[in-house]
């Protein structure tokens, strides 16, 4: 489809665009006016992941081409559990530990979309409205428009049934709350759209269809991909844990890594989504193979390290990373972790260390990896899974530890 909207041809060109309720009537609303358009973020953790990047894209994007962007953070919502994607109930947080998290994702937000000036973005709080709600007063107001059997046709709730995981009954109201945050938004901010992932799509036609019925009214659900790897997993997973966007709990040079070593087969469509590189460029990057393609990551690494960071931060991490894997110099930048006198005396097996700091997982796989000499200790190859590191390791004042090319950490010694 051509789309006569700014936004909706930029989404398109770059592929993030999955489903959306009218394709027609939106792009014709949008190359015509300015509208306001709205993603819900549910307070599970103190920080947002890359998994969430794209959605936070979406409402950059959106004040980038004159739209008004709603980051609604959920936590009334959250105090539910979004059942969307998953086999089991979500873990219940208190609303201390909601509110704490809402403020880290606030942080994050804020990093990429403007709350003041014009076409400013606005930061809410569903608490705001839910928490009003008696019980007798949401059924009678809202439950009489939904029926249990398209309930039940929905992705969140007809996986879940079908592998025979209990889904308990507080979940099954997730998707009419969601439904009445469209509606209150569009009643009290004339919100024309809400977008989301596309594992979202049927809690966001629930809020369409609620309009529709209360206040006949057309708004819009517009779905993006999921953000997954070639290999068909979710992106932003690491055996550690997820790629956080909060520096203190996914280090610059960790995320620098992450995308400096994605999959060739990723390489262009992540240029595509998390950059804003012309489409020509990316095309020229596209024809590159082999050892070339390295090149193209090392961009990718660079321009989402400065999207989600700053660019003297990603200035930095491209500088360590040079002189780390080209130059071959020991750069006190690295990942540093420390360890007592009295750990080295009693000797710190190389197993041990390499598990405990997080380069490796499991004794069985690092083990494997030293034998097909995979693990170095200050630049040599360990030879012997029984060695323990000691004094005599000690170089420069730190021994260095690295898992093959990419992966490497110094430990400085204390006491």
């Amino acid at each position: 489809m051509q789309f006569k909207s700014d936004f909706l041809a930029f989404l398109n060109e770059r592929g993030f665009l999955h489903q959306c309720s009218s394709y027609e009537n939106l792009d014709d609303i949008m190359s015509k006016e300015k509208i306001t358009a709205y993603i819900g973020f549910d307070c599970t953790a103190n920080s947002l992941h890359v998994g969430s990047l794209m959605q936070i894209l979406l409402l950059k994007y959106l004040q980038k081409f004159g739209h008004t962007p709603i980051a609604l953070l959920g936590a009334g919502t959250t105090m539910i559990g979004d059942p969307s994607g998953r086999d089991e109930s979500r873990k219940m947080l208190t609303v201390e530990q909601i509110n704490e998290n809402m403020l880290g994702i606030k942080a994050v937000l804020e990093r990429f979309i403007s709350f003041d000036g014009s076409n400013a973005g606005l930061l809410l709080n569903n608490a705001d409205w839910l928490s009003k709600f008696s019980y007798l007063e949401f059924l009678r107001d809202f439950g009489v428009h939904f029926t249990v059997n398209r309930m039940l046709s929905f992705d969140s709730v007809k996986l879940r049934l079908e592998k025979e995981n209990p889904m308990t009954f507080l979940e099954f109201n997730y998707m009419l709350l969601q439904a009445v945050d469209y509606l209150h938004l569009n009643q009290n901010h004339n919100v024309k759209l809400q977008l989301g992932g596309s594992d979202q799509w049927g809690n966001i036609i629930n809020g369409v269809e609620l309009i529709r019925r209360k206040d006949a009214k057309e708004v819009f659900a517009l779905t993006t991909n999921l953000l997954t790897k070639s290999d068909g997993s979710k992106m932003g997973k690491t055996a550690s844990g997820a790629v956080w966007l909060t520096p203190s709990m996914f280090s610059v040079w960790d995320f620098y890594q992450y995308f400096r070593n994605v999959d060739d087969l990723d390489v262009i469509k992540y240029l595509k989504i998390f950059t804003e590189i012309p489409m020509a460029e990316i095309g020229k990057l596209a024809t590159l193979q082999g050892k070339e393609l390295n090149e193209a990551k090392k961009l990718l690494a660079f321009e989402i390290t400065k999207l989600c960071h700053g660019e003297l931060e990603a200035k930095s991490a491209e500088e360590l990373a040079i002189n780390t894997f080209e130059k071959g110099i020991v750069d006190a930048n690295l990942p540093t972790f420390f360890i007592t006198s009295a750990e080295l005396n009693d000797g710190l097996n190389i197993v041990d260390a390499l598990i405990k700091f997080g380069l490796t997982a499991s004794k069985g796989e690092t083990r494997k990896l030293i034998l097909n000499a995979g693990v170095k200790l200050n630049d040599a190859p360990v030879v012997d899974s029984n060695y323990s590191l000691s004094k005599v390791d000690i170089k420069d004042d730190v021994i260095k530890l690295s898992l093959g090319k990419k992966k490497h950490i110094l430990l400085k010694i204390e006491g």
